[in-house]
């Protein structure tokens, strides 16, 4: 549920999305690549979240904490994706100050969380692979369940002040945003106020979850493949870095674009547009890339999509022809 605030002047009522200043004329063509990624991000993840839920082989900690990320992909996506499509396709740049208020904080809890289905998985693979014996005892179904609302709960609790500190800073500069979506520092530096807490704020709050959670991958992957490269066969030793690989390559996929769209935002000089576009890849990559890295790299995901996808209709297709051949014999 959304709440609705109560602004008074020198609040405004909506703000105005420029979409990528100075790329404006191309944003018909730029609209292609977003819809194509926004599409594929819907399929790919709706597609890992039915082939988790149908193989029961799948309902493992890794697969489950994978399937919560897969879910958070298909809402970050949607909360922004169709905004930015009716800006480039439509010119519709205005959008209600709830609406920009509700988006703000689904984006950022929502990457939150994402970081830290991250470093579950990180932990599942810890365990996995230098304690596998006690795999099963510490990762139940139950701590799942429990990591995954914790995951959630630190989403909401930590990121849910950011519209209610928002409302209070009057903006009297302008109302217009040059961004394709509504972001948190963006409307700060709208503000005509002193923000030194809330860029404070929004630092303390980046390193608590996303610095935080990456500090804490990198520990666990150095004593990961420190156990690794201590196990005396080579095969067994491909094979563990092998189960790993998609999970690294998530890591990347993720990290890498924000860790570039927070220091251009904060400490760089880039132009508008360069970081624009890197925040949106940001926003719209990993969510596309996410099931596309799991579908190829783990066998198990790629066997059952290949039978929902092909197996399963040509068996149905087969089975009608045999009916109908029946009917005419």
């Amino acid at each position: 549920m959304i709440t609705v605030f109560n602004w008074t002047s020198p609040h405004p009522s909506s703000f105005i999305l420029v979409g990528i200043p100075g790329l404006e004329e191309v944003h018909v063509w730029i609209s292609i690549p977003f819809c194509a990624i926004y599409v594929l991000s819907l399929l790919g993840n709706g597609l890992l979240l039915a082939v988790i839920k149908t193989d029961s082989s799948l309902h493992e900690p890794m697969y489950l904490f994978l399937a919560m990320l897969a879910f958070a992909d298909l809402v970050i996506s949607t909360t922004a994706v169709p905004k930015i499509l009716c800006n480039f396709w439509f010119r519709d740049r205005t959008i209600h100050v709830n609406a920009c208020l509700a988006q703000i904080f689904l984006i950022h809890s929502l990457n939150t969380m994402e970081s830290g289905f991250m470093l579950a998985m990180a932990f599942d693979r810890y365990i996995a692979i230098c304690n596998p014996l006690r795999h099963s005892a510490i990762l139940t179904d139950r701590a799942v369940a429990k990591i995954g609302l914790g995951i959630v709960m630190r989403g909401i609790v930590l990121l849910g002040p950011h519209p209610f500190l928002l409302q209070q800073l009057p903006y009297c500069r302008s109302n217009i945003i040059s961004h394709t979506y509504c972001e948190f520092m963006t409307l700060v530096n709208l503000a005509c106020a002193d923000t030194r807490f809330m860029n404070f704020y929004s630092l303390a709050i980046a390193f608590l979850t996303g610095g935080l959670d990456a500090i804490l991958i990198v520990l666990s992957y150095i004593l990961i493949l420190s156990a690794i490269f201590s196990l005396p066969s080579k095969e067994a030793r491909l094979k563990s870095l092998r189960t790993c690989s998609s999970h690294i390559c998530i890591m990347l996929v993720f990290y890498i674009p924000a860790i570039f769209s927070f220091l251009s935002h904060r400490f760089g000089h880039v132009a508008p547009h360069i970081h624009i576009l890197i925040a949106n890849v940001y926003l719209l990559f990993p969510p596309m890339m996410n099931p596309i890295i799991y579908g190829a790299r783990t066998p198990g995901i790629r066997q059952r999509t290949l039978h929902i996808l092909i197996l399963n209709p040509a068996g149905k297709l087969l089975g009608r022809v045999r009916g109908w051949r029946k009917k005419a014999l």
